[in-house]
């Protein structure tokens, strides 16, 4: 199947405060951004023509900028509207959306004070993430070589385009070997994450996920946490060691891009899909959906 590039789509692209031709919203090969991995950006979707805790995810666009030293030229409620009227004229009710920011042109250094700060939001469809086929059996995790870093080497709160090299070299490596991605451990060795999102363990019907302390505390992680805990559900947020996966019974991750996918094997340790992922499965895909306005 031919994939048509992204940057020769059709529709439009908000940019600084504009619509640009989706084919025209370019920048020059001497971004700061392109160069030192200055930016930062989010990952949200549209369900029903309505995007998921949208505010949420600006927010933290805002509060990832902040880290990297930038200021967004916006508030977040104008961040909020462009996406809402880019989501509008795109024509899509089920979607992706990305907006992004980063470092301009006007100075190639490390240094860049003096840099203009640009916001982009792009909108496409972008259905499963993994292939569909894979759920009722759970999809397949390599075990990455590399870790995520201490949060004294680099601001591990940040949706940072930089923390994102070390998931591209990690899932590229695991496709390579026949796996959907790559779960990875952390500076010290624990369990920590996937390669864009974050990892929940079952035992005798408790749910255990590693403590996002040196990684994104997902905004789909705080949302399935919710439905779990509305279901009397027990939720241990703690250090996991790898050795511990042999005594879980199911696995799951979840994220804007993958929603609540539920996971068969990680290396040599297997899984069932059990009811609990597939219960929480299913509470997630109800609450995205737009909900019925009172009469």
């Amino acid at each position: 199947m031919s994939i048509v590039p992204f940057d020769q789509r059709e529709g439009v692209i908000w940019m600084n405060g504009e619509f640009v031709p989706w084919k025209d919203a370019k920048v020059h090969v001497l971004t700061h951004g392109l160069h030192y991995g200055s930016g930062v950006f989010e990952g949200e979707r549209a369900y029903g023509g309505e995007i998921f805790k949208l505010t949420e995810h600006t927010q933290r666009l805002f509060d990832s900028a902040e880290m990297l030293d930038m200021k967004i030229p916006f508030t977040v409620a104008e961040i909020d509207a462009a996406c809402r009227e880019t989501l509008k004229r795109q024509g899509f009710a089920d979607a992706y959306v990305r907006p992004i920011v980063w470092r301009g042109s006007e100075m190639m250094g490390v240094a860049a004070q003096n840099t203009k700060i640009n916001v982009a939001i792009a909108i496409w469809q972008w259905p499963s993430y993994f292939d569909p086929t894979q759920l009722e059996k759970g999809i397949r995790l390599d075990i990455a070589e590399f870790r995520r870093p201490d949060p004294m080497t680099a601001p591990s709160k940040a949706k940072a385009v930089g923390l994102y090299m070390i998931c591209t070299i990690s899932k590229h490596k695991a496709e390579r070997k026949g796996y959907a991605d790559a779960m990875m451990l952390d500076w010290r060795g624990q369990v920590a994450e996937c390669t864009g999102a974050n990892i929940f363990f079952v035992k005798n019907g408790e749910i255990h996920t590693p403590t996002p302390d040196c990684f994104l505390d997902g905004i789909t992680r705080r949302t399935v946490i919710g439905l779990a805990q509305k279901r009397q559900l027990k939720v241990i947020e703690r250090a996991i060691m790898p050795e511990e996966l042999a005594g879980f019974e199911q696995c799951f991750i979840v994220g804007t891009a993958a929603e609540v996918t539920p996971v068969g094997e990680i290396g040599p340790y297997k899984f069932s899909v059990g009811d609990l992922t597939r219960t929480l499965r299913v509470d997630y895909l109800n609450e995205v959906q737009p909900k019925k306005k009172a009469a």
